[in-house]
């Protein structure tokens, strides 16, 4: 694509993301319905399914023959990343959502035949939209957002799983005991947004695609790296333990994984 369609797409989709700002907190002056849905760690809420529905119908109209990748409904259809491939997180950090209505996210990206195109991550609470591509740049709104400097594990802070922390699985407490300490969020969206702006030197849990599709887009654009955390490359389809980190981090932590 262009870059003057590029855009065009990327204005678009900000004002879809600001309709869905109000949506969401209309849906907070009334009744909020919260299910479960694997366990009660697992929930969704009537706000999950009605924002990726306003999402749905916006791409549908925009590319109607696009594929869609969402949380809530039907991401098992899709087989390949042929074509364009949408994915839309509704609400990213259910929890935070419920128990705090702060730290949760929405999120949106664009593939075209499997490579990155444009990536969306709005922090809802703060009303700021992180978005962009490898050709138009990555923006806070209307700010560039620039590169972050390339330090180790031990110069920064790092994002990790609580799970995968507190059972030292794939070596997440010796990733912890090199860095200048660890911060869990609980949000994907949030985390990932701390490592574009160099607030956090990593960040590294298990994911699923919905989960890491915008940010990857956008990290990848500003030279952060995101593997699995074992250095591989991403299947967009599968569910990972994702690392997203700078060169000097992710070689750090990469070699952990080695046996």
């Amino acid at each position: 694509m262009d870059t003057a369609t590029l855009k065009n797409i990327d204005k678009t989709v900000n004002q879809w993301l600001k309709e869905a700002h109000t949506l969401v907190y209309q849906c907070l002056q009334t009744d909020l319905t919260v299910e479960q849905k694997t366990s009660r760690l697992d929930l969704v809420t009537n706000v999950d399914k009605q924002v990726e529905q306003l999402l749905r119908k916006k791409i549908s109209s925009l590319m109607p023959a696009a594929k869609i990748i969402g949380e809530e409904n039907d991401h098992g259809q899709v087989k390949s990343m042929a074509g364009a491939v949408w994915f839309i997180d509704p609400i990213d950090g259910t929890m935070n959502f419920i128990k705090q209505h702060d730290d949760f996210a929405i999120m949106l990206a664009l593939y075209i035949d499997n490579q990155p195109i444009l990536g969306w991550i709005m922090d809802v609470a703060k009303n700021k939209i992180y978005h962009g591509g490898p050709q138009l740049g990555v923006w806070c709104d209307t700010k560039k957002i620039p590169v972050p400097a390339d330090i180790t594990l031990n110069e920064g802070l790092i994002e990790l799983s609580a799970s995968r922390l507190l059972t030292n699985e794939m070596h997440f407490m010796e990733i912890a005991k090199m860095s200048s300490g660890v911060r869990i969020n609980g949000s994907a969206g949030i985390s990932f947004i701390k490592v574009l702006e160099g607030k956090m030197v990593g960040y590294a849990s298990k994911m699923k695609p919905w989960d890491f599709a915008a940010a990857k887009v956008l990290l990848e654009t500003n030279k952060i790296l995101v593997t699995t955390i074992d250095g591989k490359e991403i299947d967009m389809l599968l569910s990972s333990t994702v690392l997203s980190a700078t060169a000097s981090a992710h070689k750090q932590i990469v070699q952990l994984q080695q046996p």
